[in-house]
């Protein structure tokens, strides 16, 4: 850390320590006033530990590959510090209001995971709260290892990243994306494959549309570009997936190419009309607009009433899930037989050699898809109001997949436990959380505690 920014942190951990210790022996939750989990709350009162005072980038050394960053910056302030010393983050969530504690506790992904993992395969650092006032520092080698591996998927139950140093990769000035279409999903898959082992490739993605009907995106950098398009204001990137073989953006838009849009789910607020677009105006075109906009309507109950209106039955189904690429096709067809949500975001993620995340298992080396859709489903029909996420939490078991946490789950204690390594959780939770100030991972991701 630069001596500067090193003194302005520890000083704002002293005051972290201090107000936590105001907060006696009741419970712990952490003030936010945004977040990116979708799932609804029923949390006892709790003393909120206000932490947004470390959103700073303390250093970066391009060179060496690293950036010191606090857990409450979001990705487009990371990305904003990082980008004009000729680095990024070595994998840069979707959207730009991700935090980077909020990714290494829950899951984060994104199109270079192909090479780099996960979010949390990337940290090379942990500078952990406890509940009970001490700061931690964990890595790979050091005497809280076990916190270093278990930290990701723990969603705030066993501390709060107040620091984490990340790997970063080099850049270029522009990234030339190239798209290739298809109606087969089998061919597809073999295709998302190869691409992952083409050494050219810098990120890789795609969309499947319908079930006949999937486009890969290979991307790689450049210093030069012919043009550059633009997906910032009224022009749609998933749209464009369709319509060009080959695409050329500044390294910056394509990093958030999908938050414009929230990939795709603008629609639901009617702003991919033109005229709606343009009366809205760039500045308001991206996540934090659409995330206060559903914040809003989860407050207020607005779609569950319309629904009641016309006499229909809704379901959320907002998931995203890895599946092993040797399932990858047959999930695709559950997807369209038992949910029928187009589209569908499709990045795949290789797992480390040695994979790092004791409460997110993946088989260490193995090829898996994460499969995002994310929609409300409705039926003339009086269903459970859970029955289609159900079914998805059941085949993901069923063929091998996991699925992350940041929205509704409705797994039995049984399900969840074999799921996500609660052995070494419990082993977690006693070192670091014994009196349970913060709430349990099952409690929190299931019955929203």
């Amino acid at each position: 850390m630069e001596v500067e920014a090193g003194v302005a942190h520890a000083e704002r951990s002293r005051a972290a320590v201090a107000a936590l210790s105001t907060h006696g022996e009741r419970p712990i939750g952490l003030a936010k006033k945004t977040s990116n989990l979708f799932r609804d709350r029923h949390e006892a009162p709790k003393h909120r530990l206000d932490l947004s005072a470390f959103h700073h980038v303390l250093a970066i050394d391009a060179t060496a590959g690293w950036v010191d960053v606090e857990g409450c910056a979001t990705y487009e302030d990371l990305v904003a510090a990082t980008l004009p010393l000729g680095c990024m983050p070595a994998v840069v969530p979707q959207l730009k209001t991700i935090t980077v504690g909020g990714a290494a506790a829950g899951v984060g992904i994104e199109a270079t995971s192909f090479r780099e993992g996960l979010v949390h395969d990337t940290i090379l650092e942990l500078e952990v709260l406890l509940a009970e006032g001490e700061i931690v520092v964990c890595r790979i080698d050091n005497a809280h290892r076990d916190l270093f591996e278990g930290f990701a998927n723990s969603y705030g139950t066993l501390g709060y990243a107040l620091r984490l140093r990340l790997r970063t990769r080099a850049v270029r000035p522009f990234v030339e994306v190239r798209h290739a279409g298809t109606s087969d999903a089998s061919a597809f898959f073999a295709r998302l494959a190869d691409a992952c082992d083409d050494d050219d490739n810098d990120f890789v993605d795609g969309v499947a549309f319908g079930p006949e009907a999937m486009v890969l995106s290979q991307a790689r950098f450049v210093d030069a570009a012919p043009w550059t398009s633009d997906y910032g204001f009224e022009s749609i990137y998933y749209r464009s997936l369709r319509e060009r073989e080959v695409d050329y953006l500044r390294t910056e838009d394509y990093l958030w190419r999908w938050d414009t849009d929230w990939f795709w789910c603008s629609k639901n607020f009617g702003t991919q009309r033109p005229w709606l677009r343009r009366l809205y105006g760039r500045r308001r075109l991206n996540s934090r607009t659409w995330t206060r906009l559903m914040r809003w309507n989860a407050r207020w109950g607005v779609t569950r009433r319309w629904a009641r209106v016309r006499g229909v039955h809704a379901e959320s189904v907002i998931q995203d899930v890895d599946i092993p690429i040797e399932h990858a096709a047959d999930f695709l067809t559950f997807l369209r037989r038992e949910v029928g949500i187009f589209p569908i975001w499709i990045c795949p993620l290789r797992a480390p050699l040695r994979p790092r995340a004791a409460l997110y298992p993946l088989v260490a080396g193995a090829l898996y898809v994460n499969f995002g859709f994310w929609d409300v489903i409705e039926s003339r029909t009086a269903e459970p109001p859970e029955r289609r996420n159900r079914l998805i939490e059941r085949e993901v078991a069923r063929l091998g997949g996991i699925k992350s946490l940041y929205s509704e789950s409705y797994f039995t204690r049984d399900e969840f436990d074999a799921a996500y390594g609660m052995a070494a959780y419990s082993a977690l939770k006693a070192r670091y959380d014994p009196r349970g100030r913060l709430p349990g991972l099952y409690e929190k991701c299931v019955h929203g505690a």
